[in-house]
C-alpha cells in the first residue's frame, strides 16, 4: 500500500481572500448615504429652530421696548426689532441680504366680538400702538445643504437649497411711552 499524503482543503482564509474588501465597500456607502442624510437633516433642523428663536426674541423685545429706549438707542421700533433678530440668528442672517430677509408687520385687531380679520397698518404711525398686533417674520431665506444629496444612482446629486421661514406674533404691551415706528415691514 502506498503512503499517501493526507488531502487537506484550503483553510478558509486562503479561499476568502478579498472578500472583507467587498463586504466593506457593499456596507459603508449605504452608510455613508445614511450619515449624510442625518446630517443634513440636522443641519436643517438646528437652522429652522434658530431663526424661530431669533424671531421670538426680536418679537419679545419690540413688544416690551419703549420710547426712551428707541431714543437712548437713536433709533426706531423697527430698526430696534430687526436688529434684535439679527444679533440672535447665530449669524445666519448677517449682512445687509439677511437684514432684508427679516420683516415687521404691525396689525389692528378687529373690534371684540367681530369675526373680521386683522388690519395691516404698518404703513401708518400708528401701527406700533399698545394693543396692535407685532409680526416678526424671516421670508425668502434658502438653505444650502451640507452634503448633496443622492436620491438614486442614475440621478445626479441634489445641491439645491431649501426655502427656510420663521414667524412670531404677540400683542404690543401697553405703555404710555410709545416708540417710534419706523419704516415697516
Amino acid at each position: 500500500m502506498k503512503n499517501r499524503k493526507p488531502r487537506y482543503r484550503k483553510s478558509r482564509a486562503v479561499r476568502c481572500n478579498g472578500s472583507e474588501l467587498i463586504e466593506f465597500t457593499l456596507a459603508f456607502l449605504p452608510m455613508l448615504a445614511m450619515v449624510l442624510f442625518l446630517l443634513n437633516v440636522s443641519w436643517a433642523i438646528f437652522v429652522k429652530s434658530s431663526l424661530e428663536y431669533a424671531v421670538r426674541a426680536g418679537l419679545r423685545y419690540g413688544i416690551t421696548v419703549t420710547g426712551t429706549q428707541a431714543t437712548a438707542a437713536g433709533s426706531n421700533l423697527t430698526a430696534m426689532v430687526k436688529g434684535r433678530v439679527q444679533a440672535n440668528s447665530l449669524g445666519l442672517l448677517s449682512g445687509a441680504t439677511g437684514l432684508s430677509r427679516i420683516f415687521v408687520h404691525y396689525f389692528q385687531p378687529p373690534s371684540p366680538g367681530s369675526n373680521a380679520a386683522a388690519t395691516d397698518v404698518s404703513s401708518e404711525s400708528y401701527g406700533n400702538s399698545p394693543g396692535n398686533i407685532m409680526q416678526v417674520s424671516i421670508q425668502n431665506f434658502t438653505l444650502v445643504p451640507l452634503a448633496p444629496r443622492i436620491f438614486a444612482w442614475n440621478q445626479p446629486a441634489d445641491n439645491s437649497a431649501t426655502p427656510v421661514g420663521a414667524m412670531a406674533a404677540d400683542i404690543i404691551e401697553p405703555s404710555a411711552d410709545v416708540p417710534p415706528i419706523g419704516v415697516a415691514p
